[in-house]
């Protein structure tokens, strides 16, 4: 099955979905409140794997979108790293 396109905010454009990304602001958001590393990687995996089934029955999406639903599963594993990864462009 193709990737999902995530349509970017600039009229026209868009790019292939890239999990690496979403693990990486996962992560990012994890360590930023001190996460041990490990806990942060598992983490981010368990994210990553809990919202591929939803991304396999899209064929287009924002990254709006994935950040809602990446939140609603980070949410169930670290409340507070949900949170921040929610409202980051908020707090910086």
């Amino acid at each position: 099955m193709a990737k999902p396109r995530i349509v970017k905010r600039s009229p026209g454009h868009s790019e292939p979905y890239d999990e690496r990304k979403l693990y990486a602001s996962i992560y990012a958001a994890c360590l930023s409140l001190r996460t041990p590393t490990g806990e942060a990687e598992l983490t981010a995996s368990k994210v990553c794997s809990d919202i591929a089934p939803w991304l396999a029955t899209k064929t287009e999406l924002t990254s709006t979108d994935i950040r809602h639903q990446a939140a609603k599963h980070l949410k169930l594993y670290n409340p507070d790293a949900a949170f921040l990864y929610v409202r980051h462009r908020t707090i910086i």
